[in-house]
């Protein structure tokens, strides 16, 4: 039989009988796409481990449908314009029957148009801008939107820092920061507060002090940066420099250990609002920080660890849901997801294809993330 014909007989050979073996051996591709090099490595890499443990732990209960699931990842380096390459990639060539990412709401909108183009469900663990999922009905999240992230960081800043002025430095060059600074601004004016400057700045940039200089004359009582954790650090570091003395907070972006290794002192008594938290009691978080630091050399998980679990969790359900990996089925199924509890929370997907989840608001003390509060949707 010549190589060309051994498909095509294979393919024959499981419709004429009942029980296909190929089929029923054969792993469940799952694709997935993060930054594990470049700037914003730290978010792609604590996604990734999130997420190998999860198909680990996953197949080692058994699989999903008598299969095992095969996590098929690539590197997009943090860089625009790879994860539309790569998303083409895994579905075209590796037949995967699902995506999973991206941290960065930029890189997860490239990626959503080639998912939604050929129809294949596509799970954010981590994308917070609305648009996102606005893309198309293949496009879910697992963690909450900007607007939430936006109102509960500007009910913080007024109720917890008592801030009546702020300054918002913006990167342009993000979706995710014009989107996280917008919402704030509106719910921050809507309690009465005010924003006295609004100074921007591009992604990669690394001298701030003309937009500092200027807050500091402005004299705010806060200085919102919602942006990543590499600049904001270095923001950190530049106003202490200059004797700015107000507390700058942050997104879900400032989430990383680099946060601290770059801003060192400066980030101390800094604030920002994430998914999660290790330090949250409840016994599913207390479990899956015990597993995550066996399986990783006893690395503690960040919220882009508990969120990347969380997506590939909420996949493998929708599967054995869906009875198939049919990509219509499974994207009916996802859609269909109701209370399923998780690290993060209970994921329950709303008619956008969202997730209604809590927010986490952590304080940078002696070095480490301490727990806050929990701020409800």
């Amino acid at each position: 039989m010549t190589s060309r014909l051994k498909p095509l007989f294979a393919a024959l050979l499981c419709f004429s009988l009942p029980f296909c073996a190929w089929a029923q051996t054969s792993t469940i591709k799952v694709g997935e796409y993060a930054s594990l090099t470049g700037k914003e490595a730290a978010f792609g890499q604590s996604s990734h481990k999130g997420t190998v443990l999860a198909i680990e732990e996953i197949n080692a209960a058994g699989g999903v449908l008598g299969r095992k699931l095969e996590l098929v990842y690539e590197d997009n380096q943090s860089k625009p314009g790879e994860s539309g390459t790569i998303a083409t990639k895994l579905i075209t060539r590796e037949k995967v029957v699902a995506l999973l990412g991206e941290v960065a709401s930029s890189r997860s909108r490239e990626a959503a148009i080639v998912a939604q183009k050929y129809k294949i469900p596509m799970i954010s663990p981590s994308s917070t801008n609305p648009s996102v999922t606005e893309i198309g009905n293949y496009i879910f999240r697992v963690c909450f939107i900007d607007p939430f992230q936006g109102t509960a960081l500007a009910k913080f800043a007024r109720s917890h820092l008592k801030a009546k002025r702020v300054a918002i430095v913006t990167s342009v060059s993000s979706s995710y920061s014009v989107g996280l600074a917008k919402y704030f601004k509106e719910q921050f004016v809507a309690e009465g507060g005010q924003v006295v400057l609004e100074p921007k700045y591009s992604e990669g940039d690394k001298d701030f002090k003309a937009q500092l200089t200027a807050i500091k004359a402005a004299a705010p009582d806060a200085i919102f940066v919602p942006g990543y954790y590499t600049e904001a650090a270095l923001m950190c570091k530049q106003a202490r420099d200059l004797g700015l003395t107000q507390p700058l907070f942050g997104g879900d972006g400032w989430e990383a250990p680099e946060l601290v290794s770059i801003g060192g002192k400066a980030v101390e008594g800094c604030f920002y609002s994430t998914h999660y938290s290790p330090e949250i009691p409840t016994e599913a978080v207390k479990s899956f920080v015990k597993r995550f630091k066996a399986r990783w050399n006893g690395e503690t998980p960040d919220a882009m660890a508990a969120l990347g679990y969380d997506s590939a969790a909420v996949l493998a359900d929708a599967i054995r849901r869906a009875g198939s990996t049919d990509a219509a089925k499974i994207r009916d199924a996802l859609a269909a997801t109701k209370n399923l509890d998780g690290v993060t929370g209970r994921t329950t997907i709303d008619a956008q294809r969202n997730a209604s989840k809590p927010a986490v608001v952590v304080e940078v003390r002696n070095g480490e993330f301490r727990f806050v509060q929990s701020v409800e949707p």
